[in-house]
């Protein structure tokens, strides 16, 4: 007997479902994006956002869950010391700009196949992704000395990733 994938228990194509578990990675890579902040602060960043994203599969959720397992087998588990390559898009704001489009079809197409609860859990591990991301290091000050936790960009990127998805 052929092994169906896991999407096709959720009612979903290739295609959606290749939506819905490309979003996460691109997710932390938009949020970290938002604020030019050097090597060691998105390394920082990434790891904090993969392993938001890897304990995902400890959710209740099992939208969530099946997601962030497929994510991890296809880019590494933190557990076990993977980490991801940091990614620099050439153009930030053009990317951020295409995330935040990816999560606004993301959101319809949840709307239409998955009850509200499971919706609303892969919609808030989104924006739990994009916090943890934006938290990670500080943005500014001298020497790792002073800054802010969250610079404005950051913000703005989180805030508009929820807006997006809860509208």
């Amino acid at each position: 007997m052929i092994e169906q994938p896991a999407y096709t228990g959720f009612g979903f194509s290739d295609g959606e479902w290749g939506l819905l578990v490309g979003l996460p990675q691109s997710v932390l890579t938009a949020a970290s994006a938002a604020e030019s902040d050097g090597t060691r602060r998105t390394m920082a960043e990434n790891a904090a956002g993969l392993e938001t994203i890897a304990a995902g599969r400890e959710s209740a959720s099992p939208l969530v869950a099946a997601v962030a397992g497929e994510i991890v087998t296809r880019v590494g588990d933190p557990d076990t010391g993977e980490e991801l390559p940091a990614i620099a898009p050439a153009d930030p704001g053009a990317y951020i700009d295409d995330v935040l489009l990816r999560a606004g079809q993301a959101a319809e197409l949840l709307a239409g196949r998955v009850d509200e609860g499971e919706a609303g859990a892969y919609k808030h591990w989104l924006v739990k992704i994009a916090e943890q991301v934006v938290g990670a290091a500080s943005s500014g000050g001298l020497l790792g000395i002073g800054g802010e936790s969250v610079s404005d960009s950051e913000r703005r990127f989180r805030d508009r990733l929820a807006h997006v998805l809860i509208d």
